[in-house]
């Protein structure tokens, strides 16, 4: 993890595994075997901060990619494994593979735009089976653009004051762009980052639906087929916010505007967008309105006040669904530690039944009752975790 650059022949090119290897530069007439080898160096996830590799050559081996490729694969192989041009993926292009068209990033927006101006307003079935496929189209065109400098510049540029000419030089000076490419960009539609937050909040409330209660009784009601329905976890948590990052816009936000009703406000929103937070929500929001945040000097002290304030919550809601519930208050409080630690709460195992009252199994109540502590344990578990502190 301490090594910065590594420079090398060819001993690390083949039967090498870092995940942490993020660049491979090559100034090498690499072919074959010995190509798909060393390029495969940086495929491998290292968590969030990873999700691809980069490869940047300095001799022409395009041709030599190709022909690897091919003779590994067949002669479409390189039709689906090379990537198309930035343009294309703008722009839109047809599969050569597959012979289907595929749509550019430009098309999906304007037909979010002009389909979807305000996502609260999408009630009946069809429409969020339409919105889910949609939104699912642009998490697959947008993944593969963060791959190009092109769309980093294009989302930069959404962030400076196109009108302050210091402003649109620093801006050049810092992507090395010219006036002719920010003219281009400009003329792109891309939507605000605050569309983008509902736009996720609103795909995964429908998913928590469809969880919920559309594979509930709902469905036999339905005629609405989602079987050719696919929801885009992985895309959703590659762009995940961590609960750090909400606790410093609090802290931000709360400098800026002295304003708890907008900074409630605007929290939801980015909560409701993350997979791994919205069960915090409430936590999140009672603390804002529980605490003095003017009273809180700096970023550390925000993050420090928040976990004592969750800690306590969490030590009094355990207690209160233990006393509810009636459970045997050590085996209770010893499954739901163990929960917290993995992040999950699981049914496998008799752990959980060993925290339930006494009760026959073969009493009718016996399965609603265990059924109902679990699903409270795993609710609180979802809220609580990576919160640290005891029960």
């Amino acid at each position: 993890k301490e090594v910065d650059l590594l420079i090398v022949v060819g001993m690390f090119l083949t039967g090498f595994d870092a995940p942490t290897l993020n660049t491979l530069f090559v100034d090498k007439n690499l072919r074959y075997h010995g190509l798909i080898q060393a390029f495969s160096r940086t495929n491998r996830i290292y968590d969030a901060t990873k999700t691809f590799g980069n490869i940047v050559t300095f001799r022409d081996l395009e041709q030599a990619t190709i022909d690897a490729i091919t003779l590994f694969g067949d002669s479409n192989t390189k039709n689906v494994v090379l990537e198309k041009s930035y343009k294309e993926y703008l722009e839109g292009f047809t599969d050569i593979a597959t012979g289907k068209a595929r749509r550019g990033y430009i098309e999906v927006v304007s037909e979010l735009n002009e389909k979807f101006p305000d996502p609260e307003e999408i009630i009946k079935e069809s429409d969020k089976k339409e919105f889910v496929k949609l939104f699912g189209e642009y998490l697959r065109v947008e993944n593969i653009l963060q791959n190009y400098d092109e769309f980093t510049w294009l989302k930069a540029l959404q962030s400076i004051d196109t009108s302050d000419p210091e402003a649109i030089e620093a801006f050049k000076e810092t992507y090395f762009v010219t006036n002719e490419d920010i003219a281009v960009m400009q003329s792109i539609a891309i939507p605000t980052d605050r569309t983008i937050q509902d736009y996720r909040s609103t795909y995964n409330d429908i998913r928590d639906w469809f969880r919920r209660e559309r594979r509930g009784s709902a469905s036999e009601e339905s005629t609405i087929d989602w079987d050719d329905v696919v929801f885009e976890v992985d895309l959703l948590k590659s762009q995940e916010i961590n609960l750090d990052y909400i606790l410093e816009l609090i802290f931000e936000h709360n400098r800026k505007t002295k304003d708890k009703a907008a900074l409630v406000d605007e929290i939801r929103r980015i909560i409701r967008a993350s997979i791994g937070n919205r069960a915090k929500e409430s936590l999140v929001v009672d603390y804002i309105n529980d605490t003095d945040l003017d009273a809180i000097p700096d970023k550390a002290g925000i993050m420090e006040s928040f976990f004592i304030y969750a800690q306590e919550r969490q030590k009094t809601e355990a207690a209160e669904l233990i006393s509810e519930e009636n459970l045997n208050v050590e085996e209770a409080k010893r499954y739901i530690t163990t929960s917290l630690k993995r992040n999950y709460a699981s049914e496998n195992g008799t752990e959980l039944n060993s925290l339930l009252p006494k009760m026959s199994p073969l009493n009718p109540q016996y399965l609603k009752l265990k059924q109902r502590v679990f699903q409270k344990i795993a609710a609180f578990v979802e809220t609580f975790k990576e919160i640290g502190g005891d029960l």
